[in-house]
């Protein structure tokens, strides 16, 4: 098994948790912040939702530059958010799987216009921004749902809401 296919199984498996969350943002409270410097329960969830196809296209390179691969705008509905998520799986799996365990040792550079914000092997930058930051901004919309007072589905074991 080449290393790659690994980091798919768990993008894929990890993503069948992340469209429960995503599934569960009340479509009338997109538009709500937890705090005035908090991104909105939309904006998150739609900024989690377009991670897969975002890193994909900027895999096959060694370097990318965040600002020339734009998130695209924001469906209007948790359903239309899930759709374009599930959808990004599907893209980031085909663009992902022909990386050999040689493009993986490569360095990449990550770049926001002239800064570098990582320059390290490729396969630890999808590591840390694929994966890890998904887990991260997933963890954070589920402490959004708790505030909405919307279920929390279970992630990684059971919730108050569900055993």
């Amino acid at each position: 098994m080449a290393t790659i296919d690994a980091l798919v199984d768990e993008m894929l498996r990890e993503g069948e948790t992340t469209k429960k969350v995503l599934a569960r943002v009340p479509g009338d409270r997109l538009d709500w912040k937890p705090h005035p410097r908090a991104r909105s329960a939309g904006d998150l969830a739609w900024h989690l939702a377009a991670l897969p196809a975002r890193i994909a296209a900027m895999a096959p390179a060694d370097e990318a530059d965040v600002m020339v691969i734009p998130q695209p705008p924001r469906p209007g509905t948790p359903d239309g958010i899930v759709a374009a998520f599930t959808e990004g799986l599907e893209t980031a799996r085909a663009a992902l799987s022909p990386l050999t365990d040689e493009d993986l040792k490569r360095k990449f550079r990550f770049r926001r216009g002239e800064v570098t914000m990582a320059h390290l092997p490729k396969i630890a930058f999808l590591r840390a921004v694929l994966l890890n930051h998904s887990y991260h901004h997933r963890g954070q919309l589920s402490v959004y749902l708790r505030l909405l007072d919307v279920p929390v589905p279970s992630i990684y074991g059971p919730t108050a809401d569900e055993s």
